[in-house]
């Protein structure tokens, strides 16, 4: 029995390019919601799902925040109080893809950063590229409005297909019996990329894991294996390449809240 805040998520990912010409893909996807006080306790519970050590489902420290391995709750704590942000402890919980088989590759993870009642104070985008770096987007999310509409610069190379001159908007609706995350990217000519991940909550059980290894296979494999023959795609179509323009200047932007 799935117990706590901790969850999965079943949805797609869909993402759609405009311009210079037009570009889509969508694929069938399924992340975890983790309280990160309840890792460990999920690492006793579920015989399918490990912290730190082999499993068909894994969870990695490493793979998250500055990869050093060391716990996530400071981490981000500390992230937090550097734009001025204070949870005082309430729960953190990270929407993610585990490793499947030891492998694993998040695009995106989102950390939702909760206050001591229980309301949303901040989300942390973290973005990785196929080119071994990692960047987050913090940014507030104040309020009992949903969805939550947040703004921020582009400060990471994330594809060889677009500048980092652009800025994001995103809309936000929080994990509850579903969960969504919308993301426009546009340019000084106006939006030119849409984003988003959509999923339905179930239950963190070992028998809905072994469902999602056969309806999912080798999902992070897949997800890798997408990314580049969609590139391929662009190249075909003669989507200009963009210079890699080097490391952001900070690991971590912080954006702010839409009015």
């Amino acid at each position: 029995m799935s117990t706590g805040a901790s969850a999965l998520y079943v949805g797609r990912v869909m993402h759609r390019r405009t311009r210079p010409r037009p570009h889509a893909l969508a694929y069938r996807v399924f992340w975890v919601l983790l309280d990160l006080d309840e890792i460990d306790a999920l690492d006793a519970r579920l015989r399918l799902f490990s912290r730190d050590r082999a499993n068909v489902f894994s969870f990695r420290t490493a793979d998250y925040g500055d990869r050093s391995g060391r716990p996530l709750r400071p981490q981000i704590e500390e992230r937090l109080a550097a734009a001025g942000i204070d949870t005082s402890g309430g729960p953190i919980r990270l929407l993610t893809m585990p490793r499947i088989l030891g492998y694993a590759f998040n695009p995106l993870s989102v950390f939702f950063c909760h206050r001591v009642d229980g309301s949303l104070a901040a989300t942390i985008y973290e973005v990785h590229n196929t080119f071994g770096e990692i960047h987050s987007y913090l940014i507030p999310a104040e309020g009992a409005s949903r969805p939550i509409v947040q703004d921020s610069a582009k400060a990471f190379h994330v594809s060889p297909f677009l500048t980092r001159d652009m800025s994001y908007r995103f809309r936000l609706q929080p994990p509850g019996d579903d969960v969504a995350v919308h993301i426009a990217a546009k340019d000084s000519a106006g939006p030119m990329v849409y984003a988003s991940l959509s999923g339905e909550r179930r239950p963190l059980t070992d028998r809905n894991l072994l469902k999602l290894l056969v309806t999912h296979p080798l999902l992070t494999l897949r997800v890798t294996l997408a990314i580049h023959w969609h590139a391929l795609l662009l190249v075909a179509k003669r989507i200009p390449l963009i210079r890699h323009p080097g490391p952001a200047a900070a690991d971590v932007t912080v954006g702010r809240q839409a009015p």
